[in-house]
């Protein structure tokens, strides 16, 4: 590394500290002001509703080389784990040998908390604003123990849609945004203009921030904290009409909120408030290091009835 280059590494970090200095505080909206949805009272699929045939047919023709290009962790024993959330695999042999051509079997049992670990869909059953989640379904009213009655996973089915990587940390000349760094408004619009990419109505939007490096490197760090977009950040693409977000940490979001006092906003101003998806813990520098920004993308969540989450598997097709 030369002295130019060095400096201006140095430089570059110094001013995404600086701009993180800036944060901005969220007080939840009341129950009247974002209830009923605007697809109505009672509905419980939110952004899932932006899928139609019309819009996969749109994302389908982004497809011009047939590339498949894998965005989903794997799932091990390794990984890391947000808090007390565990993935244990116990190999089993299960029978044989049977019949004269002596077929054996082996399966596997698996404990895990399987809508929550690895590369992850938060469902609007996972994230509750003071007991009142997206529609304002109440907790004590769709909870039994097998399962939420309503805004279960299980709702939303296969989608596709148009995918957008925003690659932030390219915008701003690092491999890596600093820890707890929060990704502005601005930061997402130079990005944009530099890729020459537009959002559009229904976009699975994903950011790359280069967290995802310390992925089974680092657990210790990945899990310490994480660049992520902030609160004023997360209602500009709100306001985009977005599908979801996705990003390659844990949270999507700024961790910790510079804010101390508040607790993973965006987690409730997406799926409480606003009804948009999370997609955690994506495996995103192969579409960063090809820069591809643009494709289409395709994810289903595993049918767990009443399930807060799943595990899920996503690709992008350019």
């Amino acid at each position: 590394m030369n002295k130019r280059t060095l400096i201006a590494g140095l430089a570059a970090a110094c001013c995404l500290h600086v701009a993180a200095a800036g944060a901005q505080s969220w007080t939840p909206p009341a129950p009247e002001a974002r209830c009923p949805s605007k697809w109505g009272a009672g509905d419980e699929r939110g952004a899932a509703n932006l899928v139609t045939a019309e819009s996969v047919l749109a994302a389908s023709k982004l497809i011009r080389s047939g590339e498949v290009i894998e965005l989903g962790r794997v799932l091990a024993m390794d990984m890391p784990f947000f808090g007390t959330r565990r993935f244990d695999i116990h190999t089993k042999r299960t029978g044989g040998p049977a019949g004269s051509n002596k077929r054996y079997t082996n399966e596997e049992l698996v404990v895990t908390e399987l809508g929550q670990v690895g590369t992850q869909f938060d469902m609007f059953s996972h994230q509750s604003i003071d007991n009142k989640h997206y529609n304002c379904f109440e907790t004590d009213q769709i909870t039994s123990r097998n399962g939420f009655t309503k805004l279960g996973v299980d709702k939303i089915g296969a989608i596709y849609a148009r995918g957008v990587l925003i690659d932030v940390a390219a915008a701003k000349g690092v491999d890596m945004l600093p820890i707890s760094y929060e990704i502005t408004v601005e930061d997402l619009q130079l990005a944009l203009k530099k890729q020459g990419t537009t959002l559009k109505k229904g976009d699975a939007v994903l950011i790359h921030t280069g967290w995802g490096k310390l992925w089974s490197v680092d657990n210790a760090k990945y899990n310490s904290g994480c660049p992520g977009i902030g609160i004023a950040a997360a209602e500009w693409l709100a306001k985009q009409d977005p599908l979801l977000f996705g990003s390659d940490n844990f949270p999507v979001e700024v961790a910790p909120n510079p804010d101390k006092n508040i607790s993973l906003p965006i987690h409730q101003l997406a799926l409480s408030v606003y009804g948009i998806f999370l997609l955690e813990n994506m495996k995103l520098d192969e579409l960063a290091a090809k820069n591809v920004h643009e494709f289409a993308f395709v994810v289903q969540p595993l049918k767990i009835k009443g399930g807060t989450g799943s595990t899920v598997a996503p690709i992008a097709i350019r």
